[in-house]
């Protein structure tokens, strides 16, 4: 039987007169029945009983006596009153994560239900719970107290899933997720994880056995370490925005949220991971400002557009005083981009229309000099420079007259709020 209210907040309605034929069907119905299934076909009547409750309330009501209880239910055939065994395996099955909000679901045969529909056309019931709610709730509700968890709508640690019909439980565990900034001090470094487009990660020739193009990623090198802290099957890495291969992220770093599936451990100490971190990149990547974080954190990084500010080391022959006179007219000034030439393999062959914010002068050395550019986010920094063949129009080499070639692109600021 169900576990009763701790409160009612308001008295139980009464019952219509019209409605009076309908409630004495239900109660003299001569199907054996639990007080569960035949107390759910008044299960819309009044706020905060539990369903038996609402049978005796309703009998009270249409002064009715109560029909016995039958020991093997035609609708549930028993599964509430095994309830205690399903909080037993859902513990079991719970037993190897760390979890503390929980919510729980079941899987029914289509059979049961047929039978419940089949009672409630039989009766007329206006009122009827189905049996998939009413045993979610009290699963929930027993698990509750016998785990001192929270049981909560989404999003949750885990979902416990009782098949009704196999008698097993399932476990869906959440992931975790963690938000912090890299730096990036490696121009051989992608931000994630390149499979080898020959083999798809199967490992061949072209990708000497390994089944990725680069041998290792910031996502490797920042995963690797929490992944083994958390005891996660698996991790994916979402950057506000990302840099080339060949850029360093300087600064304060790039935002990124470092999701982990199926983690046994939601809980370690953050410290301790960045020191793991620091250890295993070995001064090609580090991490800041890690904590934990919800899973929309995930959206927000992926659809910010922050401005950037790029550090350009430019090799061409021209006078620094020309280069100065020029940047000015830089300023505020809209870029017409097409998808680069390095890049228009496998991305959208478009136009992109960015702005250029802010240019200032940093020095030169001999034949080369160095910019500070801030930009909107998602403009082809080299190509404004070079020019990209007229693929991007004005460039900085357009309005010199002279070829330039860019040497070194650091990523300097990334102006996230």
């Amino acid at each position: 039987m169900a576990a009763s209210s701790d409160s009612h907040p308001a008295p139980f309605p009464d019952i219509p007169p019209e409605q009076r034929e309908i409630a004495l069907r239900i109660l003299h119905h001569p199907e054996p029945l639990c007080e569960e299934c035949r107390g759910r076909a008044f299960g819309r009547l009044g706020h905060g009983y539990s369903n038996p409750e609402r049978l005796r309330e309703v009998a009270r009501t249409v002064h009715a006596g109560l029909p016995p209880e039958a020991g093997d239910c035609s609708v549930c055939r028993g599964a509430f009153s095994r309830i205690p065994r399903w909080v037993e395996r859902a513990m079991e099955a719970g037993s190897s994560w760390e979890w503390n909000t929980f919510r729980c679901g079941s899987r029914w045969d289509p059979e049961a239900l047929v039978r419940e529909e089949t009672f409630w056309l039989t009766t007329g019931s206006p009122w009827g719970e189905s049996i998939r709610t009413a045993f979610n709730r009290e699963f929930g509700k027993a698990l509750a107290t016998a785990s001192g968890k929270l049981a909560a709508p989404e999003p949750v640690d885990v979902v416990f899933l009782a098949d009704v019909g196999t008698g097993l439980v399932e476990v869906t565990v959440s992931p975790i997720y963690l938000r912090g900034r890299y730096r990036k001090l490696d121009r051989t470094l992608p931000q994630t994880k390149w499979p080898c487009r020959v083999c798809h990660g199967k490992g061949c020739p072209r990708c000497g056995g390994k089944g990725k193009l680069y041998e290792t990623s910031v996502e490797e090198l920042v995963g690797a370490p929490l992944l083994e802290l958390s005891g996660g099957s698996g991790h994916s890495f979402h950057g506000m925005g990302r840099e080339d291969i060949d850029a360093r992220m300087l600064g304060r770093g790039r935002p990124f949220v470092l999701e982990i599936s199926r983690p046994h451990r939601r809980t370690f100490d953050l410290r301790l991971a960045a020191e793991r971190i620091a250890a295993h990149a070995q001064g090609r990547v580090e991490v800041s400002d890690l904590a934990f974080c919800p899973g929309s954190e995930v959206e927000r990084v992926k659809s910010a557009r922050p401005e950037k500010t790029y550090r350009v080391v430019i090799r061409g022959d021209v006078p620094e005083a020309k280069v100065k006179e020029t940047l000015p007219l830089l300023v505020g000034r809209e870029l017409a981009q097409e998808t680069p030439t390095r890049v228009v393999h496998r991305r959208a062959d478009t136009v992109r229309h960015r702005t250029i914010r802010e240019v200032n002068w940093v020095g030169s050395d001999g034949p080369k000099f160095t910019l500070d550019v801030r930009a909107d986010a998602g403009t082809y920094i080299k190509e404004f420079v070079q020019g990209d063949g007229g693929r991007t129009r004005p460039s900085l080499a357009e309005l010199l007259g002279i070829p330039l070639t860019v040497e070194a692109l650091d990523v300097l600021e990334v102006h996230d709020s």
